[in-house]
C-alpha cells in the first residue's frame, strides 16, 4: 500500500518517549540538522527530545556517511532512520539534478529492508506520520503473504520510500517490477535478524542491484560474526555507533523467574499471572505455532480476551489481531519470537515467556516488548527444570540474574535448581528434594526427553527443527519462507495446506479448540520434547504450523524423514 501523505499521529510510540509531556518546541531536533516540516511532525506526535540514538546517529546520517548503529529494542532507532530518510528525500527535491521526470522509472530514493512483516508495516507507519509536511510523499511497504497486485501497483506509481522484506523483494525484482536504480539510502534494520532468518544471499543479491554511491545504514544488535561480515562487504569507511547492548539492566523492566513442577503446573501458574489487576495488556510467548493456538484457546474458554499471533496465519488475520491489540480489544496476545518482532505497544505491561526461547538473543527482544515509551513493564519466565540450562545462558548473555519468585498457593513442590552463583561458570546444581506422590522424578536432564538440546527439534538447538528460525526459511529448519514458496510446503502468511483459512473478522479468541485438540490440559511444551515424548510429536522447535493432533502420537507424516 502507498500513501501521499499521512493523516494522524503514530499508533506506536517507537520514540521511547511518553507522547503525554508537555508540548515541545522543537527546538533539539531542529539542532540535529532536520527541516521544519520534519520537526513540525515530530512534535505534532508529542515527542518532546531526541533519545540518545537519535542524537547521535541522525546528525552523522545526514553527512551522508555509512553507519553501523547497534542500539537496544525500543529506544527510538526506527526514527533514527526515519528522519534523515524524509531529509535526503526533502533535499532531493530542491536539487535540479535530482528533479523526477516524466517517462522515465520512479523507483525509490529510499530502501529500507526489514526482517518481517510487522516490523515492515511498522517503519511505513512511521515514514508517513514523520512525512506529515512532506507534501505529495510516497511510501510503499511489500511483503509476502498478500497478493501482488497491490504491490505491483504501489510500485508502477512514483515512489519515495520502499519498505520491504527481502524475499518479497527479490521476487519483485526478478520480474522486473522493482526498479532500484535511483536508490540513494539503503536501511538494513535488525540485520542480526535477517541473517538469523537465512537472508544474507537475499541481501547480497539486493545490494549488488543499488548505486555504489548509495549510502547505507545498518541497525544491529550486534556486528560480530557474520553481521559484521556483512557490514564490510556493503559499507564504506563506515561510523560505528554503538548506544546500549543486551547487557543493559533494562532498569524499567521488572524481570522475575517462577519454577514450575510440570506443564500443569506451569499452566496455572500462567492462570493465576493473568488475574493481577496490573495486568493493562500482556504477550504471552510460546515455543511454536501450536502451542499459540493451544494456550489462546485454553485462556479464551476461562474468559480472557485472547488471541493468537504467528507465521501460520494469513497477512490479513494477523493485521487485524494487531488491530484489535493496539485499540486494546484483547487483553492477552499469545505469540511466537518471529511474529512478534516488531509489535510496538506502549500498553503491554506485562510478558510472560510461557514456552523459552530458542537463542539467549530472542529472550532479550521478548521482554523488550513492555516497558516502552518512558513506562515500567514486568517480564516473567516460566522455567521447568529442563530449561535450566537456557535460563544460565539468558543469564550470561545478560549478565544479570533472574529473580526467583513464587506464587502464594502455587509454589513448587520440588526442590528449585540452583544456578551456581553469579559467574555462571558451572554446571547447575539440582536440588535433591524428594518428589510428592505420582509425581516425575527429575534427573539433570529432565523429563520428556528433555535436556537441553533435545531431539527432533527439542531444546535450544534441536534437529529437524531449527527453533524459531523464523517465518521466512521453509523447511524443517524453523518455519516458512515469507515470500516465495516454501520449501515446507507453504508460505509465510499464505494459506497453509491443512491449516488455516481467512475467514472474516478474527474474534478475541477461536469458538472451537484446535484440530485434535485433547481434552484435560495442555500438553509438554514441544521444545523439550524427545521422539519419545508425551505430547504432541512432530518435528518440535520454532514457529511451525500445527500438525494434527495435540495428543501423544504425532500426526501422520507427509513426505518427512522417517
Amino acid at each position: 500500500m502507498s500513501f501521499d501523505r499521512a493523516h494522524e499521529p503514530a499508533l506506536s510510540d517507537d520514540n521511547g518517549v511518553d507522547p503525554t509531556l508537555a508540548a515541545p518546541n522543537g527546538a533539539e531536533f531542529a539542532a540535529l540538522g532536520l527541516a521544519p516540516e520534519i520537526v513540525k511532525a515530530i512534535t505534532h506526535a508529542g515527542y518532546a527530545q531526541p533519545t540518545e540514538v537519535q542524537a547521535r546517529a541522525v546528525p552523522a546520517a545526514l553527512t551522508n556517511r555509512d553507519l553501523l548503529v547497534s542500539s537496544q529494542t525500543g529506544s527510538g532507532k526506527t526514527a533514527a532512520f526515519v528522519w534523515p530518510a524524509l531529509q535526503r528525500i526533502l533535499n532531493a527535491r530542491l536539487d535540479p539534478a535530482k528533479k523526477r521526470v516524466k517517462g522515465q522509472p520512479q523507483g525509490p530514493r529510499v530502501l529500507v529492508l526489514a526482517p518481517t512483516r510487522e516490523l515492515a508495516q511498522q517503519v511505513s507507519r512511521a515514514c508517513t506520520v514523520y512525512g506529515y509536511g512532506v507534501q505529495g510523499l510516497r511510501v510503499a511497504h511489500v511483503v509476502g503473504g498478500v497478493p501482488y497486485h497491490a504491490q505491483l501497483k504501489a510500485l508502477r506509481a512514483p515512489l519515495d520510500v520502499l519498505i520491504a522484506t527481502p524475499g518479497r523483494l527479490l521476487d519483485l525484482m526478478n520480474s522486473g517490477a522493482a526498479i532500484l536504480s535511483q536508490v540513494e539510502l539503503l536501511v538494513l534494520d535488525e540485520a542480526d535478524r535477517m541473517l538469523d532468518m537465512g537472508f544474507i544471499d537475499d541481501i547480497t543479491t539486493v545490494a549488488q542491484s543499488l548505486p555504489e554511491t548509495r549510502q547505507t545504514l545498518m541497525f544491529s544488535a550486534t556486528f560480530a560474526g557474520n553481521v559484521g561480515h556483512l557490514a564490510q562487504q556493503l559499507t564504506r569507511d563506515p561510523q560505528r555507533i554503538s548506544i546500549d547492548s543486551h547487557t543493559d539492566t533494562h532498569s524499567a523492566i521488572e524481570q522475575r523467574l517462577h519454577w514450575a513442577d510440570s506443564i500443569h503446573h506451569k499452566h496455572a501458574l500462567l492462570e493465576q499471572l493473568l488475574t493481577d489487576k496490573d495486568v493493562d495488556q500482556c504477550v504471552v510467548f510460546t515455543s511454536t505455532q501450536r502451542d499459540a493456538d493451544e494456550v489462546a484457546y485454553k485462556l479464551g474458554q476461562i474468559g480472557h480476551a485472547v488471541a493468537a499471533l504467528h507465521g501460520g496465519m494469513p497477512q490479513g488475520r494477523r493485521n487485524r489481531v494487531l488491530q484489535d491489540l493496539r485499540f486494546r480489544n484483547l487483553k492477552v496476545l499469545v505469540a511466537t519470537d518471529v511474529a512478534a518482532r516488531g509489535i510496538d505497544v506502549p500498553t503491554i505491561s506485562h510478558v510472560i515467556n510461557y514456552g523459552l526461547p530458542m537463542k539467549a538473543e530472542d529472550y532479550v527482544h521478548r521482554i523488550g516488548r513492555t516497558g516502552r515509551a518512558g513506562r515500567n513493564g514486568l517480564a516473567i519466565t516460566l522455567a521447568e527444570r529442563r530449561d535450566v540450562g537456557m535460563i544460565r545462558r539468558i543469564e550470561r548473555f545478560t549478565t544479570q540474574n533472574i529473580a526467583v519468585a513464587v506464587v502464594p498457593g502455587l509454589e513448587p513442590k520440588y526442590t528449585a535448581p540452583t544456578m551456581n552463583g553469579p559467574s555462571f561458570g558451572g554446571k547447575p546444581s539440582f536440588g535433591r528434594g524428594r518428589p510428592g506422590p505420582g509425581g516425575p522424578r527429575f534427573g539433570d536432564r529432565g523429563g520428556f526427553g528433555g535436556g537441553d538440546r533435545g531431539h527432533f527439534g527439542g531444546g535450544d538447538r534441536g534437529h529437524f527443527g531449527g527453533g524459531d528460525r523464523g517465518a521466512d526459511r521453509g523447511g524443517f529448519g524453523g518455519g516458512f519462507r515469507q515470500e516465495g514458496p516454501a520449501a515446507g510446503g507453504f508460505r509465510d502468511g499464505g494459506r497453509p495446506q491443512g491449516g488455516f483459512r481467512d475467514q472474516g473478522a478474527a474474534p478475541a479468541f477461536r469458538d472451537a479448540a484446535p484440530a485434535g485438540f485433547r481434552e484435560g490440559g495442555f500438553r509438554n511444551d514441544s521444545r523439550s520434547q524427545g521422539p519419545r515424548g508425551q505430547g504432541g510429536g512432530g518435528f518440535g522447535g520454532g514457529d511451525r504450523p500445527a500438525r494434527s493432533g495435540f495428543g501423544g502420537k504425532p500426526g501422520p507424516r507427509r513426505g518427512g524423514p522417517r
